[in-house]
């Protein structure tokens, strides 16, 4: 028989290190590049919400700061991913459970589109991945993306996900009909890749 719930907590030692990332929590000075991704019309595309304003990034950094553990009192995981050789802010990721009682969790990625194409997205979700199964014991973790989001899509192909589902006209998405594409992982699949562990402290 098994057992509902999650088994341990997710409380992670920062930062996390990969080859060529630094995953942090986000700090206030982190507003003018994280305005620079969540204001672009490029990055704001394929996403719910519009380009956004100043003002409007602020509010969801307050919002971002305290997202730095998954147990009893906080439900998601949001990082800053910052690049150790020059220190930009190149993305924002972030891991949100989406059921305790199924072990189940959200990953999501926005990369800026000067940063995109080099593998950034899919470096700092490994780790998000890794957290997710080895540390929080998650038994599955999917994401999601519009149909047309050949880029999102394609990132989590190469992390190894599913795709378990293509939903056409699934919702009004800014004004006209929208597919949407679900990909997922389960703990097993994880432990059969053997993906290789980050250079540096996880938990």
């Amino acid at each position: 028989m098994v057992e509902p719930g999650l088994p341990g907590v997710l409380r992670p030692e920062f930062p996390l290190l990969t080859a060529r990332l630094l995953l942090r929590p986000f700090e206030d000075g982190d507003l003018d590049a994280l305005h620079a991704i969540h204001g672009d019309p490029e990055v704001a595309r394929y996403l719910y919400w519009e380009p956004r304003s100043s003002d409007e990034v602020r509010a969801s950094l307050d919002r971002f700061k305290p997202m730095t553990r998954i147990d009893d009192e906080s439900d998601a995981l949001r990082l800053a991913a910052v690049r150790r050789d020059t220190r930009e802010l190149v993305g924002d990721y972030s891991l949100r459970l989406e059921s305790r009682e199924h072990r189940q969790a959200e990953i999501g990625f926005i990369t800026h589109p000067a940063h995109q194409g080099h593998g950034f997205a899919t470096e700092g979700s490994l780790v998000f991945l890794r957290l997710g199964f080895e540390v929080l014991g998650l038994h599955r973790i999917f994401g999601s993306c519009d149909a047309r989001n050949v880029a999102s899509a394609r990132v989590m192909e190469r992390l190894g996900m599913r795709r378990e589902a293509h939903f056409r006209h699934n919702e009004i998405f800014k004004g006209e009909w929208g597919d949407e594409l679900i990909f997922a992982m389960l703990e097993d699949e994880w432990r059969e890749r053997g993906h290789p562990a980050p250079s540096g402290p996880i938990a």
